[in-house]
């Protein structure tokens, strides 16, 4: 737990901001392309005859090491569950105005059944939303099989992502052209990780009774023209990417709606929220605090850090709240059971580690749709 890094807000921009040229490849090199041209033919995979199979590879508890531009982070998670037979979805809540989402899901697009994936989030105001579509895969070997997924309206050539399963590994790359305003796109994440946990995906699965290959959304005709984002410099859309813009503490309730976005957070089906109501003391009025939401708990009955390396692993949600904030709002939360741990970081090392105060940790139920709110008031526990 002493390597565990925050990850910069950045994350969000990953359509939005540019990539460095040169960033290492921690998947080792295989299967990453870059196109040359701007704009290239986009081809559904059909997944009646394969790459169906992608959505119950995808599931699970992802914890790696994740590059995001030339930063480094040792250690990162994603949570993917099912939300409904054809659809999985995980998020990155990151600080009070920000979170990057990406989910996948079954539709028919182009004439084809196939699957799609939908990446987006909030980041100071700026709402976006974009939309992408399997269009090659490879069978590796037998253990091992590649994916890619491409703008849903330019192609590779302006924007797309890469994920190679091997046994309970995954290497996950993205590349961005800034919706096209660079002449071909550069990688911007690389996240290399190990599937920790199947049991959190395993019960969405038998609740929703994932996976079928049914339709999640139809988008057989495609997207509306008129609502699609047109980059500065360009004189149409050159990218399935939904944008709107308010100011720093407009939610995604505010800006999903004025994006033209065809599928919002409210469209979501079984996922909930969690607002987290904080009261600082004196000992940490003006403190940096980390908002932990995991499957086992970081602290014994005293609030004193467990020792237990396998809690830690089980971090599902880490966001930091900065500038004296008392609230935050987990949204598109997973319904079951998480241990909610709130610490005042207050060395400083964006870590849970000697020095700093905690609260003991407590269990949150959420249950389907539901919307709740807790307090935490007893952030107290010199560890």
């Amino acid at each position: 737990m002493r390597n565990r890094i925050y990850v910069s807000i950045i994350l969000i921009a990953f359509a939005i901001i540019s990539c460095e040229d040169g960033i290492r490849d921690i998947t080792g090199g295989n299967n990453t392309t870059n196109p040359t041209n701007p704009i290239t033919e986009v081809n559904p995979i059909n997944i009646y005859e394969d790459g169906f199979d992608f959505l119950d590879k995808m599931q699970g508890h992802w914890t790696g090491r994740n590059l995001v531009i030339a930063d480094d982070y040792p250690w990162f998670a994603f949570d993917y569950r099912a939300i409904s037979p054809s659809h999985i979805h995980g998020i990155h809540e990151n600080g009070t105005h920000g979170n990057l989402l990406t989910s996948f899901f079954v539709t028919d697009f182009k004439d084809t059944r196939t699957i799609m994936a939908r990446n987006g989030g909030l980041l100071n105001g700026i709402y976006r939303s974009s939309y992408f579509v399997m269009d090659s895969l490879s069978n590796i070997s037998s253990n091992e099989k590649y994916f890619r997924f491409v703008d849903a309206k330019g192609g590779k050539g302006v924007m797309f992502f890469e994920l190679r399963f091997k046994n309970d590994s995954l290497y996950f790359n993205a590349y961005t052209s800034r919706l096209g305003i660079n002449p071909i796109p550069t990688r911007h994440m690389t996240f290399k990780a190990k599937k920790r946990d199947l049991e959190l995906s395993q019960n969405a699965a038998i609740a929703t009774g994932f996976p079928q290959n049914i339709s999640a959304w139809d988008f057989s005709e495609g997207f509306q023209e008129g609502n699609l984002y047109i980059a500065p410099g360009n004189e149409n859309a050159r990218s399935a990417t939904f944008l709107s813009q308010g100011d720093a503490n407009a939610t995604v309730y505010d800006l999903a709606p004025i994006s033209g976005d065809p599928f919002t957070i409210t469209d979501h089906p079984h996922l909930g929220s969690l607002t987290v109501n904080i009261t600082r003391n004196s000992q940490i009025t003006n403190d940096v605090l980390l908002a932990y939401l995991s499957k086992k708990p970081l602290t014994d009955n005293n609030g004193l850090f467990t020792i237990d390396p396998d809690a830690y692993e089980s971090i599902l949600h880490f966001p930091v709240l900065s500038n004296g904030e008392n609230q935050f709002f987990y949204s598109y939360l997973h319904p079951g059971n998480y241990y909610l741990t709130i610490v005042a970081d207050k060395n400083g090392d964006i870590t849970p580690s000697q020095g700093d105060i905690t609260s003991i940790s407590k269990t949150i139920s959420i249950g389907v749709e539901e919307n709740k709110s807790e307090t935490v008031t007893d952030i107290n526990v010199q560890n």
